[in-house]
């Protein structure tokens, strides 16, 4: 895709959103991306050689490989959403391997699933691209609904069926996440024992971050904190919703932060947002990668457009992007991937 045909999809967002220079947080502060990352940042780090193999492998696959960026395909909602709600639009994601080919065919650094999926089909396409297992999800069978994230998958099954990360959910801010803090945690070491790398959804669940009718679930500020949580119990990549507010602190009252963050360290401007959540995650040290979130329709390749080229600008490592793909015919969610990593193929679109 041409850097005019991303013009073009951001509309009268496109000179804000490509010519913005931020003045928030320097990118001189921020550790960039590039083909060296993984070696240049966790050399240093207590990551072992496996666990250096296991990221690159994913940050060299694909159409993105070699350029310190990612695409990942996540189709967990079946869980999540229930499997008629995700796959329903388009029936052929029912059968696991579906899920795979459209990853491959999509150009994805890695494919991110539930143990099911990705067991179901895991000696046929475990060496061709690199697997990452979500090992805990929300389950909405239960009536009334609970919101909470529990384990489904096994470690040593993850890593016995190839995979070269594991995933996780935290719903912070929940009565939960204390819990889920410590078993992801724990996960998360005996992942780096056996040479997986972790990634970490970092999300909030708490009723009382909505006030005024504002929904602080997304802002810069809470989300940031999160972030930062996830990179100390050692994650690897950090995936995070991007923030379309911000002040969560000061309007739901709890917590300690500081004048700082809203009159210098972020501002209005979608990337300066994202990059107050990038600085959380050791200033770029640690990945990145927003969600795609849901299918909207006629909109959704524009809004991935637009989503990629904020979080690049940002600092950011790369979309992670599902809904948008698969709940479409596959050659069209094949099309929407491969604009996605478009952005972050072409050296136009620079860190802001």
């Amino acid at each position: 895709m041409a850097y005019d045909k991303i013009v073009e999809l951001l509309g009268d967002k496109a000179d804000s959103l490509l010519n913005h220079k931020s003045t928030t947080i320097p990118n001189e502060m921020l550790t960039p991306a590039g083909g060296d990352f993984v070696g240049r940042v966790f050399s240093d780090s207590n990551r072992s050689n496996q666990v250096l193999n296991s990221m690159e492998a994913i940050y060299s696959h694909g159409r993105l490989g070699g350029t310190g960026y990612v695409s990942i395909l996540p189709v967990d909602q079946g869980i999540e959403h229930s499997a008629a709600a995700s796959f329903a639009p388009n029936p052929i994601y029912f059968d696991p391997e579906n899920i795979v080919k459209l990853a491959i065919e999509g150009g994805c650094n890695a494919v991110a699933s539930t143990y099911g999926v990705l067991a179901a089909c895991s000696r046929k396409y475990a060496h061709k691209i690199p697997f990452i297992v979500k090992i805990n999800h929300n389950e909405l069978m239960t009536y009334p609904n609970t919101f909470d994230q529990i384990m489904f998958g096994n470690i040593e099954s993850a890593w016995n069926m190839g995979a070269q990360a594991i995933g996780a959910t935290i719903y912070f801010g929940s009565e939960e996440s204390d819990r889920q803090i410590q078993e992801v945690a724990e996960a998360f070491e005996y992942a780096h024992e056996l040479g997986m790398a972790t990634i970490l959804w970092c999300y909030l669940r708490n009723p009382d971050f909505k006030k005024d009718g504002v929904d602080y679930h997304t802002a810069a500020d809470l989300t940031g904190q999160a972030n930062h949580i996830g990179v100390t119990i050692q994650a690897d990549i950090i995936k995070q919703k991007l923030p379309t507010n911000n002040g969560g602190f000061n309007a739901i009252g709890f917590g300690k932060t500081h004048p700082k963050v809203y009159s210098e360290l972020s501002s209005d401007h979608p990337i300066d947002l994202c990059r107050y959540q990038v600085a959380n995650c050791y200033m770029g040290k640690v990945g990145l990668i927003n969600s795609g979130g849901a299918s909207a329709g006629a909109t959704d390749l524009s809004e991935a457009v637009e989503t990629a080229v904020i979080n690049k600008r940002a600092g950011g490592h790369g979309l992670i992007s599902g809904r948008k793909a698969f709940q479409k015919p596959m050659n069209v969610g094949v099309e929407l991937l491969n604009a996605i990593q478009d952005v972050y193929l072409e050296d136009k679109v620079t860190i802001a």
